[in-house]
């Protein structure tokens, strides 16, 4: 990295900020080779993302402001006062127990950070409501019984209905969030991924709605000109694929 930056046009021109947007990239991708679990893949993507963490140290170190001994100094003290239950005297039994005690550290290394401040905004709605839940879960603010969450669902489904009987689009909208939060809480307490959920959901779908059109193409039709009938009946052959 220091030949790069000091020889290549492009490297030595990169800043946080232009990194950043490629940084996100490269995660994503990561994610990709993780849900396919190619693990040749995901070696690939570690090591892209590696190369973006000593490119931001490189360019923090030139800013006298941190090297990449400062980053894993950093993670490494931080891991050990996170986990007093491996390198201190406290007692947990659970994995439940260390993620409520992670919670409550992270409350102290904030001094005086909200619980849900260290929530990043960019993060996609969806993961950032999971996220959100399981903060306030940490220190009690939780459905005590599961069923009580299906309550809260049915409550939501309600008010969503009534609000687009009355056809107020505005406020339509804000009880489909309440809808979709409450979900991504029956999720939660199911110690299920919504994220992952709804990507296996839109892998099935896609293979399918491929099934459907490959199928159409072969019949020398197009989706466009048949019928939703004939689309269905189609459809219903492309659930036997795996």
């Amino acid at each position: 990295m220091d030949k790069l930056r000091k020889e290549c046009p492009w490297d030595s021109v990169q800043t946080n900020e232009s990194l950043r947007t490629l940084t996100i990239e490269e995660v994503y991708e990561l994610a990709e080779a993780i849900s396919k679990e190619n693990n040749n893949e995901i070696k690939k993507e570690l090591g892209d993302i590696l190369l973006h963490i000593v490119f931001y140290a490189k360019i923090g170190e030139e800013k006298e402001s941190f090297g990449i001994y400062d980053v894993i100094k950093n993670i490494n003290d931080k891991l050990e006062f996170r986990h007093p239950h491996i390198f201190g005297d406290v007692k947990v039994k659970t994995a439940k127990d260390v993620e409520e005690n992670w919670e409550r550290l992270k409350l102290k290394e904030g001094k005086g950070k909200t619980v849900l401040g260290g929530i990043p905004e960019a993060l996609p709605a969806m993961i950032k409501a999971y996220r959100i839940q399981d903060k306030a879960r940490g220190v009690g603010f939780d459905w005590t019984e599961k069923e009580q969450v299906w309550d809260k669902v049915k409550e939501e489904y309600f008010e969503m209905q009534e609000e687009l009987k009355n056809n107020n689009s505005e406020k339509f909208e804000e009880e489909f969030g309440d809808f979709l939060f409450a979900l991504i809480n029956v999720a939660r307490l199911y110690n299920i991924n919504p994220e992952n959920a709804l990507e296996k959901t839109n892998k099935k779908f896609i293979t399918r709605f491929n099934y459907l059109e490959q199928k159409t193409i072969a019949q020398g039709k197009d989706l466009k000109n048949m019928t939703l009938d004939e689309m269905n009946e189609i459809w219903e052959e492309s659930k036997a694929i795996k």
